[in-house]
């Protein structure tokens, strides 16, 4: 399909995204950065329960990331046990703030399937500490091609952040799909950032 140039109407009720594809082909040199006072790192072995809280927390109320939490309590099971899935956090006085998922089922790839913070951790320099320990550990296994996937719904600083971090940008995509918020999936006021219409 090709698009032409021009304005085109997306009807009420659809939510329109522009996707942005980004990889990498190799480890890019790192600088050590340290974790703000008071924050811990570590790898989690998820429940059900603290998934959905913490995917929750970092990608719904602010961005409308609604995939995972879609998935029956099987199928999202069957994800947090593959052992070719990890997952990590970031906790502030004891409260898990951060969600990394690293994705190693494709053969010589790894997914970073979500990246994301809440407001708690957000501009604390934390960020860059996670994206580090994402790069570290994809990167430790044997893969040929890190990527990622991010869209306009999400934060406006995340394009930029994975440039930085050594990504480039290789393609885009629009997608067109149900606002969640006008099918009862979520509340009215999540991401209010993001107008309904």
């Amino acid at each position: 399909m090709t698009l032409e140039n021009g304005l085109f109407d997306v009807p009420a009720g659809k939510l329109p995204v522009i996707i942005t594809h980004l990889q990498m082909h190799a480890a890019p040199a790192l600088k050590d950065i340290t974790l703000p006072e008071g924050v811990t790192f570590r790898q989690v072995t998820p429940t059900l329960e603290w998934y959905r809280d913490v995917f929750n927390r970092v990608g719904t109320q602010e961005w409308l990331w609604t995939e995972r939490l879609e998935l029956t309590d099987t199928d999202l099971q069957a994800i947090l046990d593959n052992p070719d899935v990890a997952f990590f956090t970031l906790s502030k006085d004891g409260q898990d703030e951060a969600l990394l998922e690293l994705d190693f089922r494709q053969k010589d790839e790894c997914e970073l399937a979500y990246f994301g913070m809440t407001r708690a951790l957000i501009g604390s320099g934390a960020g860059r500490y996670l994206m580090n320990q994402a790069i570290t550990r994809a990167w430790a296994q044997n893969i040929t091609r890190f990527h990622v996937h991010t869209c306009t719904a999400d934060s406006p600083q995340a394009v930029g952040f994975y440039i930085r971090s050594g990504f480039t940008p290789f393609k885009r995509q629009i997608e067109i799909e149900d606002d969640p918020r006008l099918t009862g999936f979520l509340p009215r006021d999540t991401a209010p950032a993001i107008p309904i219409i």
